[in-house]
């Protein structure tokens, strides 16, 4: 599923993540809020059971570096997942994402949408032949990724788009739901609150249902706790109620002249 990067002839040396640049000089600056919080989302809520916690690394927006024939070019994605990879670099945090270093393509990419880059990331722009390939050549054509998804949170408009062959083709997904069998996890749309922001936000769900985030788990917990102390509380009331029953009814039979501890059973 995951097809090996052919290596190098020996005689060619290319740069590694440190030889180059994590970001580029000019560029804009930080994503917006929701780019920040909706890749924290996804990366929380992505939690195969069937894929060890060692082989899976989730980025956003960490540079990817895509050509061993030009090794400066990179695309930036909103969010991606890599399935077969080291999830920690050693004792060292990743600059970028080197394919050619790492061996491994992305499995998944997710483009959230911005005014004005509809069309580049819905492959609907021209490549200019001085420059780069655009998103879409380089996640279609160049590594083949194998899930597309891009959504547009203006519109609550959610794409998948899944590799065939050697084009992507677009995937109906009338629920706004899509279940992915390698990872045996769905992907889709969940309204609510996900740090102190109400929305509807690209959440992942396995069988069971959706994913919990850390502070839910940790709600859960608590919750589950105090249930146990109140169901505890509960049977020790009924337990003191029944003690003091049977305490009144022996101080009864006393009074009548009977000794409790003698009746007939």
């Amino acid at each position: 599923m995951y097809e090996p990067i052919p290596p190098r002839p020996a005689r060619e040396t290319l740069p590694t993540m440190y030889d180059l640049p994590s970001e580029e000089v000019g560029e804009p600056g930080l994503p917006d809020e929701f780019h920040l919080k909706q890749a924290n989302f996804l990366s929380e809520t992505c939690l195969p059971a069937n894929i060890p916690d060692a082989e899976i690394f989730t980025a956003c927006d960490l540079n990817l570096y895509y050509d061993p024939h030009h090794t400066n070019w990179y695309k930036r994605p909103d969010w991606y997942l890599v399935v077969g990879t080291l999830a920690d670099w050693g004792n060292d945090l990743r600059l970028s994402y080197v394919v050619w270093q790492e061996g491994v393509r992305p499995f998944l990419i997710v483009e959230l949408l911005s005014p004005g880059t509809e069309a580049e990331d819905l492959g609907e722009t021209l490549r200019d032949a001085s420059k780069p390939p655009t998103k879409w050549e380089v996640y279609e054509r160049i590594l083949s990724v194998p899930y597309y998804i891009v959504y547009d949170r203006y519109e609550n408009n959610l794409r998948v788009f899944k590799l065939n062959g050697s084009r992507y083709q677009a995937v109906d997904i009338p629920e706004k739901r899509i279940w992915f069998e390698e990872l045996e996890l769905g992907l889709g749309l969940w309204e609510g609150n996900y740090q102190g922001s109400q929305h509807l936000w690209l959440r992942w769900y396995d069988v069971n249902g959706w994913i919990s985030t850390q502070p839910e788990r940790v709600e859960a917990e608590r919750q589950k706790a105090e249930a146990e102390r109140l169901r505890a509380d509960t049977e020790k009331e009924r337990a003191d109620t029944e003690r003091l029953r049977a305490e009144k009814l022996a101080e009864y039979l006393r009074s009548q002249g009977i000794d409790p501890d003698n009746l007939p059973i």
